[in-house]
């Protein structure tokens, strides 16, 4: 498969799973770009999301991580799911910061993989780093595409 291909099959594969993703709308959340095992989403901080200090609420960020992740992993066409995943705060985010999430595979083999969420302000200052681990179950993305 030529990497043109590639993306084109992760994109679709997202725009099927944003679709029928009411978490990520409710959040505002959005798709900035797809390839195979990576995603880059982008979200504004909004006044009910925060916390009693004032800042992000973690879990609202640990959201918008999985989010990235899950994207990232189920750009292959096949259904990938959260094996495990953890998150470091590193720096907060207020309301009305527009945030974007960066996903990247670092490792895919057999139905396991590994995966980096770098969280990042628009400065680009890093606010939190995420790693999720994924395991391929059975099914498709796009169903009219089946593997063996």
């Amino acid at each position: 498969m030529t990497e043109r291909m590639e993306e084109d099959l992760a994109r679709r594969c997202a725009e099927a799973m944003f679709a029928n993703d009411a978490c990520s709308q409710h959040l505002g959340l959005e798709l900035e770009s797809m390839a195979a095992g990576a995603a880059v989403m982008t979200m504004r901080v909004q006044p009910w999301m925060l916390n009693g200090h004032g800042s992000i609420q973690g879990g609202i960020l640990f959201t918008f991580a999985d989010a990235a992740f899950a994207f990232a992993c189920n750009g292959y066409n096949r259904v990938t799911i959260g094996q495990g995943c953890s998150i470091d705060y590193l720096k907060p985010a207020f309301a009305g910061e527009f945030l974007r999430a960066r996903a990247e595979e670092r490792h895919r083999g057999g139905r396991t993989g590994t995966y980096d969420v770098q969280l990042e302000n628009e400065m680009g200052e890093v606010l939190a780093l995420f790693r999720g681990r994924s395991y391929q179950v059975k099914g498709t993305i796009l169903k009219e595409e089946h593997h063996d």
